[in-house]
């Protein structure tokens, strides 16, 4: 039972994060600390698809898959639960320009945002 869990919580999070990766930048709007920890999200989303990097929630959600008696993931989370089952794998290429899409969008949405802030509380104080 604990590897099972072990697993299963692995993937929520997993799927939570990448969710993150996608709305982090606008959550960021609203609540400027999230800018960090989305930018080491992006960050690692970049790096890992760029350079083939294996992401440590796979392995341990594999890792707890085994435990219980399952088969381990046989390939990456995104191409297991996403690719071939949310979208088609031909769309990959295209799937990963419109999330990097999203990502620079919500940044340039940030920037803009907390300079209007900024130039309205200087407005305000002078």
């Amino acid at each position: 039972m604990g590897y099972r869990l072990v697993a299963e919580a692995t993937m929520v999070v997993h799927f939570g994060l990448l969710v993150f990766l996608v709305v982090g930048g606008f959550l960021a709007w609203r609540w400027p600390w999230v800018i960090w920890p989305h930018l080491a999200m992006a960050t690692w989303g970049l790096t890992s698809t760029v350079f083939g990097w294996h992401c440590p929630l796979t392995a341990l959600e594999s890792w707890g898959r085994r435990g219980a008696g399952e088969a381990g993931l046989s390939r990456g989370f995104i191409d297991t639960y996403l690719t071939g089952v949310v979208y088609p794998a031909r769309y990959t290429t295209v799937i990963q320009v419109a999330v990097g899409t999203v990502v620079a969008v919500s940044w340039v949405g940030f920037v803009l945002r907390r300079r209007r802030l900024h130039r309205e509380k200087t407005l305000t104080t002078v």
